[in-house]
């Protein structure tokens, strides 16, 4: 791409510039996944959950606009470029789900935690990535394929504005930039939406970082002389490229993956900071860390089986409307919230 810039440190930086929005969301705006479903469960508060969906309705804007002018083939995403397995989506986002509530952060959430400090998130981090590989390419792999398989889509892509267009007879683009308007506009269709404008900025700057994903690899992909995937923000498997990284970078490449773990540690970092929320904590329950070893350990199973996690298909495979994209938050919604009532009657003062 340039001389003085191999094109895989480029399209690491470009996941770095997305995973420092990120990290500064989940720490100046308190952007959380889980956070939203336990506020909605048990606080009886919706705003963090309508964060969450205006992240995706400003993702689906920016992602069709891409397509519409040009500027993203969704067909080369990896959410779209598979056929759609249904119990993939159900089986790893019920898995991913209750792993989540076990260990009390999902990927994500756990990157953001240890860029402010919080050890106990390090092992969440590392046995995640560590269990994503050896369910991607390592023990577990060959069981994966025979029991999802997700072979190369042959025919129409199985994404909703795609299949509305084609029945509807209409331009992908404009559907898919309806379905965006109308989850922006539910998103915002209540006071308590417009009463914290923080909360609307840090949805709509989680959106924009989707996007940039798309954006910027896609361009590498279109102009650079290296074979570069097309892609937006995950953390699952990334989590595995980094410790990788780490230990090999003398013989390995950068990657879109690596620069967008780096990003959120480095945004929640600069976060933490601004917040004066920066501190070390250790883990001192040994309980607590057995649920979050098991826990991570479920999530970078349930995220390799479904293809994602609550960021990768929560709103990137969501961004572009892919099939598995509902099917599998619905999934990872329920496992959570079994796995948290679980927990709280399992805790619960005796009566």
């Amino acid at each position: 791409m340039f001389d003085s810039i191999a094109d895989t440190t480029l399209v690491a930086l470009v996941g770095m510039f997305g995973g420092l929005v990120l990290g500064l969301a989940a720490r100046l705006g308190r952007f959380c996944t889980l956070g939203a479903i336990e506020d909605l469960l048990y606080q009886g508060s919706s705003v963090r959950m309508r964060m969450w969906v205006l992240a995706i309705g400003v993702a689906v804007l920016g992602s069709f606009l891409l397509i519409g002018v040009g500027l993203l083939d969704a067909g080369q995403t990896s959410y779209l470029s598979f056929a759609f397995n249904p119990f993939a989506a159900v089986f790893g986002g019920l898995v991913f789900g209750y792993g989540m509530a076990l260990a009390g952060n999902c990927g994500f959430g756990a990157l953001a935690r240890l860029g402010g400090g919080d050890l106990r998130s390090f092992v969440i981090v590392l046995v995640m990535g560590i269990s994503a590989y050896v369910t991607l390419s390592g023990p577990l792999a060959s069981l994966r394929v025979m029991a999802f398989p997700a072979p190369p889509v042959d025919g129409a892509l199985p994404g909703l504005a795609h299949l509305i267009a084609d029945v509807l007879s209409m331009r992908v683009p404009v559907v898919g930039l309806t379905i965006g308007l109308l989850i922006v506009a539910a998103a915002l269709a209540t006071r308590e939406m417009w009463s914290s404008p923080k909360t609307i900025f840090w949805g709509a700057m989680v959106g924009l970082a989707v996007t940039s994903g798309w954006a910027g690899t896609q361009w590498v992909a279109a102009h650079g002389f290296d074979p570069v995937p097309v892609e937006s923000h995950t953390y699952s498997a990334p989590l595995g490229d980094m410790i990788i990284y780490l230990m090999t970078s003398s013989g390995n490449n950068l990657n879109f993956g690596v620069g967008s773990v780096a990003g959120v540690l480095l945004g929640a970092f600069i976060g933490s900071l601004i917040k004066g929320h920066f501190r070390w904590e250790a883990c001192e329950d040994p309980r607590e860390l057995r649920r979050q070893i098991v826990g991570g350990a479920l999530m970078g199973v349930g995220a390799v089986v479904a293809f994602g996690c609550t960021i990768g298909q929560g709103i990137s495979a969501f961004s572009i409307l892919a099939y598995s994209a509902p099917v599998t938050m619905a999934s990872i919604f329920a496992g959570c919230a079994f796995g948290l009532r679980q927990l709280i009657e399992g805790f619960a003062p005796a009566e």
